[in-house]
């Protein structure tokens, strides 16, 4: 199965490296893409019976200060200073 995310605060390939590690930690995600100019994240999965994944992916994204567009709560200055934190990581794992 596939799911497209459309994304708030990605901003370079730091952002990719921590999106792309943290969502293949997820039980059942085969592959994930990351397209930092349209701002979309793609996740294959295993199958297409889990119910629930799309709402953990959501909610992992969330959790990195990747929030799907149009999700964000209240609090849009901690989404993106979560986001800043996400990206640090991704460029200090040097996978791009």
């Amino acid at each position: 199965m596939q799911y497209k995310f459309q994304i708030e605060n990605i901003k370079c390939g730091g952002c990719s490296n921590t999106i792309i590690a943290k969502l293949q930690e997820v039980d059942g995600v085969k592959d994930v893409l990351v397209d930092i100019d349209d701002n979309l994240v793609t996740v294959i999965t295993e199958s297409s019976n889990d119910a629930n994944i799309r709402q953990t992916l959501c909610k992992k994204l969330a959790r990195l200060g990747y929030p799907e567009t149009g999700t964000i709560g209240s609090n849009r200055f901690m989404t993106k200073a979560t986001s800043y934190v996400s990206c640090a990581l991704g460029k200090v794992s040097g996978k791009s």
